[in-house]
């Protein structure tokens, strides 16, 4: 759920699996006629602008939305995205996606397993780095704001504090059902999720339990 807010000139960049809805139902009445949002989940808004039209999702990355609105709109604007460990994101996915059918519930490990080992047959855009939504394509990163999903609503406090927005409290929303991720690990998990999102770990800083 990408976000163009002229009114108080800031972007969300919507990076999956990251609290997404729970800022978007915070902002959505400080929103006016003039803004833009990509949303499919709950509601569905498009941006009518080039690289969004046709695009079934809300989860452009940054680059992408430089793109479109161009790099003078983007560099008047604060940008901001929200990042989470890159083990306990996964956990989430794959809760997520089989919330329906009971297969995490009913074999957590083994569940998470097989979506490794099959990735052709899943939501490619929910398995992405986080860093890809990041950085422009020299690896460089373009977005203003990081907010961390653990500790979310400070980092969004201080966000609205520099926007001279009214602090708002967040609220779960979409959330998965699971317990702390690190109860979900074998060795071989944490290998190869480690592997997975090495550039994240890199760029983001975070380990396995933390």
């Amino acid at each position: 759920m990408t976000i163009l807010c002229h009114r108080h000139r800031f972007i969300f960049i919507a990076v999956p699996k990251t609290g997404s809805h729970s800022i978007r139902f915070a902002l959505r009445d400080l929103l006016g006629p003039e803004d833009e949002e990509q949303v499919s989940l709950f509601v569905s808004r498009r941006i009518d602008r080039e690289g969004f039209r046709g695009v079934q999702h809300g989860h452009q990355t940054a680059e992408e939305i430089r793109g479109s609105i161009g790099a003078e709109v983007w560099q008047q604007y604060v940008s901001f995205a929200v990042v989470r460990n890159p083990w306990e994101r996964f956990v989430s996915y794959v809760a997520f996606m089989m919330r329906e059918n009971g297969t995490f519930r009913a074999d957590p490990r083994g569940a998470m397993h097989r979506v490794l080992d099959n990735p052709q047959r899943q939501s490619r855009i929910h398995l992405r780095p986080q860093r890809d939504f990041l950085v422009d394509q020299a690896g460089h990163c373009i977005v203003n704001r990081l907010c961390r999903m653990e500790r979310l609503q400070a980092d969004f406090d201080e966000l609205c504090r520099n926007l001279a927005l009214p602090l708002i409290p967040l609220t779960r929303r979409n959330p998965s059902e699971h317990r702390h991720y690190v109860d979900y690990y074998d060795p071989e998990l944490v290998e190869r999720i480690g592997f997975l999102y090495a550039e994240d770990v890199a760029m983001l800083g975070y380990d396995f339990g933390c």
